[in-house]
């Protein structure tokens, strides 16, 4: 990846997370709309994320008064600060207003601004509720979208999809997809429901266009 490349997919990620405040304060999410299913994950997350915003925001206060008579390194830090508190609040903001999408033909399993990835749901073999508390990297053929350290479902396709598993690296092929939900039930058995008509609408379309035989002697 160049750097040119690498630029621009920082700058994306950092417009994301952005937006994602506006969206918050409009109570707005990313995605939402007619025929599409929103399942929430940032629920394990929030009391860190809020807290460590609450840290920063203590720190901003402090340092302002500690540094009053040093007006440029007052500003510098303060600017830092400002944006250390934003950027937390940001994370969050794009858990709640970018959750996991399920549409008529896709499940777009996300992770805030980092991760968005198109999973075909006639594709889909089985979905099942699945805790788990994974570490490290994931193995190859595994995307993992955990969140504080858990993921809840465990989807497996009957082919590989392309998707970008960590920020900033190359595209890679996986088989399997865990993912966090905050309703882990409901988002299982929707899944179900959504990949079986999706099969049955593929396999409908493919016999439509499979030609008849035509009559022995003709």
């Amino acid at each position: 990846m160049n750097r040119g490349h690498a630029l621009r997919l920082l700058l994306a990620h950092e417009g994301r997370w952005l937006a994602s405040l506006g969206l918050w304060a409009a109570r707005r999410q990313d995605g939402a709309g007619p025929g599409v299913r929103a399942f929430g994950y940032s629920r394990p997350q929030a009391p860190l994320v809020l807290g460590f915003a609450f840290v920063c925001l203590v720190e901003t206060v402090g340092v302002s008064f500690l540094l009053a008579d040093y007006p440029t390194l007052h500003w510098i830090l303060l600017v830092l600060d400002v944006y250390t508190v934003l950027m937390a609040l940001g994370m969050h903001t794009a858990a709640v207003t970018r959750p996991h999408l399920l549409g008529p033909e896709v499940l777009r399993v996300r992770n805030g601004a980092r991760l968005d990835a198109a999973i075909p749901l006639a594709l889909i073999t089985t979905v099942r509720r699945d805790l788990r508390f994974p570490h490290g990297k994931p193995p190859a053929g595994v995307l993992e979208a955990a969140i504080a350290g858990q993921t809840t479902v465990t989807v497996e396709l009957s082919a590989p999809v392309t998707v970008v598993r960590r920020f900033l690296a190359p595209p890679e092929e996986v088989r399997t997809v865990r993912f966090h939900a905050d309703d882990s039930r409901a988002a299982v058995t929707a899944l179900r429901e959504a990949a079986e008509a999706a099969r049955e609408a593929a396999e409908a379309v493919r016999e439509a266009r499979t030609p008849e035989p035509e009559p022995a002697g003709s």
